[in-house]
C-alpha cells in the first residue's frame, strides 16, 4: 500500500511538472518591447477579433441600435502577445463626450510638463494626481488644469506629434473646460465637445502606457500606477473584481447624466490581457458597460 502511494504520488507530480515549468509570473507593467512593435496600433486590426467582438455586440438588439445611432462605441484590445497586439473596433474614431474619462489626458500633460522642467512635481501634485484619477475628484483636476497654463497648453500636449491623441479630422481627447463651474470652455474643433473622447485614441493611450512609451518608461510606470486600484467600483470595475479578482486593473472611467464612459487595462495571468474602452449615450450606460466585459471576454476567448 505505501509503495503504490508513492508511485501516485510520484505519478502526480509528473503530470503536474510541465504546468507548474510552463508557469510564468505575471510580467509587471509597463512591459518593454522592440522599440517598432506594435505601432501604430490602428495598423494591428485584426479581422478575426473584429468579427467577434461584432457578433457579440450586435447579438444585443438595444446595443445594435445604440452603434447604428453612433451612441455607442467600443475599442478592445488583445495583449497576449504584448508585442503584437491584436485590435478591434466599432465607431472606434467617433468623438463622444466623456465627462471624466479626458482627465488621463490631464495626467499625461502633467508628466510631459515634469519632463520638460514645466512644472514641479511636489507632494501636492501628487495627491492631486493621485484624487483625480482613482477618485475623479473635480477639484483636483482643476487645480492641475490650473497648474499646467490652462486648457490650450493641454491640448497643445495632446495635439503633440509626439502623442497625437487629437486630430482636426477625427477629434480625439480633449480637455475643454475646468471640471468646476467657473472659467472659460474651449470645445473641440470638431464636434465643440468639452470633455470628449473616441475609442482608438484612448486603446492607444493604453497601449503606449502598457509598453512603456508615453512621455519615457519611467513616466509611463508612474502613470500607470496612479490608473491602478481604482477607487470607485463601477462599471467595468464592478464586472471584473467579481469575474477576475486576481488580475490587476488601470482604469479610468467617466459619468455625466446619460453619458457614461469607461476604460481599463486588464492585466491577469493566461489569456487575460486586455485593453476595452467603451463610450455611451444611454440612460442604462452604466449596466451595458458593466456587461460589457463579459462580452468582450467571449470575443477574446474564442477559437
Amino acid at each position: 500500500m505505501r509503495y503504490r502511494l508513492v508511485f501516485l504520488l510520484t505519478t502526480l507530480c509528473c503530470l503536474l511538472q510541465p504546468a507548474i515549468i510552463d508557469a510564468k509570473p505575471l510580467q509587471k507593467m509597463p512591459v518593454t518591447v522592440d522599440k517598432s512593435a506594435g505601432l501604430p496600433l490602428r495598423n494591428h486590426q485584426n479581422p478575426i477579433l473584429q468579427k467577434r467582438l461584432n457578433q457579440q455586440l450586435i447579438s444585443h438588439s438595444q446595443w445594435r441600435k445604440l452603434i447604428a445611432k453612433g451612441k455607442l462605441a467600443v475599442g478592445l484590445v488583445d495583449l497576449s502577445d504584448i508585442s503584437a497586439p491584436r485590435f478591434a473596433q466599432v465607431n472606434g474614431e467617433i468623438e463622444m463626450y466623456a465627462a471624466s474619462l479626458p482627465k488621463i489626458a490631464i495626467l499625461l500633460a502633467a508628466f510631459d510638463h515634469f519632463e520638460k522642467g514645466k512644472l514641479q512635481r511636489n507632494a501636492d501634485v501628487e495627491q492631486d494626481l493621485h484624487a483625480m484619477i482613482r477618485y475623479s475628484s473635480n477639484q483636483a483636476a482643476t487645480r492641475m488644469i490650473d497648474r499646467l497654463g490652462g486648457l490650450m497648453k493641454i491640448n497643445a500636449v495632446l495635439r503633440d506629434s509626439r502623442y497625437h491623441f487629437y486630430d482636426r479630422e477625427n477629434g480625439g481627447l480633449w480637455v475643454g473646460k475646468r471640471y468646476a463651474k467657473t472659467g472659460p470652455r474651449l470645445p473641440d474643433p470638431v464636434n465643440g465637445l468639452s470633455h470628449s473622447a473616441s475609442v482608438t485614441q484612448v486603446c492607444r493611450f493604453y497601449y503606449l502606457l502598457a509598453t512603456g512609451r508615453l512621455v519615457s518608461p519611467q513616466a509611463s510606470r508612474d502613470m500607470l500606477e496612479m490608473l491602478s486600484e481604482p477607487g470607485i467600483e463601477h462599471k467595468f470595475v464592478k464586472a471584473l473584481h467579481e469575474m477576475a479578482p486576481n488580475a490587476n486593473l488601470y482604469r479610468k472611467s467617466g459619468t455625466w447624466k446619460q453619458w457614461h464612459a469607461d476604460s481599463v487595462l486588464v492585466w491577469g495571468p493566461d489569456w487575460r490581457r486586455y485593453i476595452l474602452v467603451a463610450l455611451v449615450e444611454s440612460p442604462n450606460g452604466e449596466g451595458i458597460l458593466r456587461e460589457l466585459v463579459a462580452q468582450a471576454e467571449i470575443a477574446l476567448q474564442k477559437r
